[in-house]
């Protein structure tokens, strides 16, 4: 767990609400991840563990994720929508955790897959490179994770450190280091949201980039963000 502002500055911070805007995933489902659940059976009731602990600490007693917890939901939910058992998805999760020494496996830039297995890239001390089986699929992988994790740009450790939502040609990014990972106009710093707030209120996308000193093009990129994730 993370603590203190510093921390907070440095990971990016999200409500629920706010990650399942950004991520399309439930915020029940998010919840439900993060804090486990319980369900009754014949024989009682069960309870389901958290899938993974996420990596801040509860905010005024509510749950908060981190940009890493953000990406890391969406690679889940994208498995999910494959086909993936919980039990496979909680094996290869536990896995790869042991395996990389990190709470987030699944958003690293180690991923590749033949369409039936899930496979993670791994160096080994002479940066030999090697695959590992880390769970069986029933469906294709490839077409819902590898065109994310496109659009993520990684430090040299493999994990992300920037999300382009809507590619790396495009200015759209979230930042976990900057404006608390909330997308922005990358090259300005100016959230989209009050981009595309001011252009609906103006009614002009020129008059806002002249208020904000910025490319119209970024303004336009902000808006159809923001109306995308409205859609």
């Amino acid at each position: 767990m993370l603590n203190g502002s510093r921390s907070l500055l440095q990971s990016g911070i999200y409500t629920v609400p706010e990650a399942s805007r950004l991520s399309r995933v439930s915020g029940g489902r998010i919840r439900r991840w993060l804090r486990g659940y319980e369900f009754p059976t014949k024989h009682g009731r069960h309870r389901s563990p958290v899938v993974w602990n996420g990596q801040l600490d509860p905010i005024d007693h509510n749950l908060a994720l981190s940009f890493l917890d953000l990406i890391e939901v969406q690679c889940i939910d994208a498995l999910r929508r494959t086909g993936v058992s919980w039990k496979t998805l909680r094996k290869a999760h536990s896995r790869a955790q042991k395996l990389f020494r990190h709470d987030h496996p699944f958003c690293t830039n180690r991923f590749a897959t033949d369409g039936k297995s899930i496979f993670m890239e791994f160096r080994d001390t002479e940066d030999r490179t090697s695959l590992w089986d880390i769970a069986e699929l029933q469906r294709v992988f490839d077409r819902i994770i590898k065109p994310f994790l496109k659009n993520l740009e990684f430090g040299r450790d493999q994990i992300p450190v920037r999300w382009w939502p809507m590619g790396q040609d495009r200015g759209v990014a979230l930042d976990p280091k900057r404006n608390f990972g909330h997308p922005i106009i990358f090259e300005a710093g100016v959230p989209t949201l009050v981009l595309a707030r001011s252009a609906a209120a103006n009614g002009s996308i020129e008059v806002v980039a002249r208020w904000f000193e910025i490319n119209p093009k970024a303004v336009g990129e902000a808006v159809e963000f923001e109306q995308q994730l409205a859609a």
